[in-house]
């Protein structure tokens, strides 16, 4: 039984990792489906995975360019969720999300696991569930804990040690809160509108807090051994 309960126009630490750890992205494609799905799949009807796909097959097979995100249907959507902030590593996943509408974020997590274990179990001839259980989900009960999320979530490839330089990481959200990309998964002004909307303060901002993280999580990993 969840313990939380999800609430509308409230916000949640959403993650979850591989089971027994393994690796959940393998390669680049496996990246842009999660967040091809991630974008159509957050909508209170089916079916604009479906539409996206049958779009963008005639216009590979040489129909009229027409670009799939030029599609109505595509742009006039109910949203489940808002995605504040996310972010892909190897093996586990975290997301910042605002319910939208009742039962909103799980439908959307539900329908998230669903269609990306399908694609990787047919791509790697796998069976069986990939995510470790339910996703993981905590409330955020203030502005200050939203903003430290913020910049753990943008920041996680770097704080994970991943890479040494956050801007070298394409699979987060974190290009687009320093202006380093015109991203329109989220919704960034409830962050960014913190910061006057400056690139700047909040790059500093999310550095600042990364390295810290990056710095605790290393001193409790020496605590430990």
């Amino acid at each position: 039984m969840r313990k939380t309960v999800f609430a509308n126009d409230e916000h949640y630490h959403i993650y979850n990792r591989g089971t027994d750890k393994r690796e959940v992205f393998a390669d680049e494609k496996d990246y842009h489906k999660f967040l091809l799905c991630l974008d159509l799949l957050n909508d209170e009807d089916a079916g604009l995975m479906a539409l996206w796909r049958d779009l963008h097959k005639k216009t590979a097979a040489g129909f009229p360019k027409v670009q799939p995100w030029a599609s109505p249907r595509l742009n006039l959507r109910k949203p489940l969720v808002s995605i504040i902030a996310y972010c892909l590593n190897p093996n586990h996943y975290h997301f910042i999300l605002k319910q939208k509408e009742d039962r909103g974020i799980e439908k959307f997590m539900q329908k998230l696991g669903t269609s990306y274990t399908m694609y990787f179990n047919k791509k790697y001839s796998r069976s069986g569930v990939l995510f470790q259980g339910r996703f993981k989900a905590i409330h955020i009960t203030s502005n200050e804990y939203l903003l430290y999320l913020s910049a753990y979530v943008n920041g996680n490839n770097f704080i994970h040690k991943y890479n040494k330089d956050m801007e070298a990481w394409p699979y987060a959200s974190y290009l687009d809160y320093v202006g380093k990309r015109d991203g329109k998964l989220c919704d960034k002004e409830i962050i960014l509108g913190q910061f006057d909307n400056d690139f700047s303060q909040y790059t500093k901002y999310i550095r600042d807090n990364a390295q810290y993280l990056k710095e605790k999580k290393e001193m409790e990993k020496y605590a430990l051994e």
